[in-house]
């Protein structure tokens, strides 16, 4: 029965029929839209910029489904597309403003104060701050596990890192998120 395939599946299946492609698209849509957008929201700190690299996000995912060969999971693919998104256009920010990576961080991090769609208290932005204060791969490593709550083996999936290295680098990103909390 279709109703007993999961999401990610009825996707799949959705998608090879050119009749319920767009049932397809809805279903991607309803499943990932609200994950991705926080993961790369997460990355980049600006809601306009988040909201802007989930559509371009999904225009990838949605122009190369078909070529998806299902050896690793549809949400990992999915991720990893965001994270790539994500880490290009903080890539892009640094050699744009002709600034090194630290300051194009500053820059978001003051952001934080200033954006309406952000809602957390201070201790929320304090702890988003120190984040950002990560390099880009260990800010997403720590996004990964700390607020979409993945396994190391998914994250692994998704980053193509062994579960070793990512183990290590959460342990030390959360080391400086303690030290950078101290300070402020």
């Amino acid at each position: 029965m279709k109703s007993e395939l999961r999401p990610d599946q009825q996707i799949l299946e959705l998608f090879r029929n050119d009749a319920t492609k767009e049932k397809a698209f809805a279903l991607l849509m309803g499943e990932y839209q609200q994950p991705v957008y926080w993961l790369i929201r997460r990355m980049v700190m600006d809601h306009e910029d988040a909201n802007d690299l989930t559509q371009d996000t999904f225009v990838k995912i949605w122009h190369h489904l078909g070529e998806f060969r299902e050896e690793s999971k549809l949400f990992s693919w999915i991720y990893r597309i965001a994270a790539n998104e994500a880490l290009m256009f903080l890539k892009k920010q640094k050699v744009r403003s002709f600034i090194p990576f630290g300051k194009v961080e500053y820059k978001l991090r003051n952001s934080l104060q200033e954006d309406q769609y952000f809602k957390g208290d201070e201790v929320q932005r304090k702890l988003q701050q120190c984040i950002d204060m990560l390099p880009p791969q260990q800010k997403l490593i720590f996004t990964l596990r700390y607020y979409q709550e993945l396994k190391y083996e998914e994250m692994a999936e998704i980053l193509k890192l062994s579960t070793g290295a990512l183990k290590a680098s959460y342990h030390h990103a959360v080391k400086k998120i303690e030290k950078n909390l101290l300070s402020l």
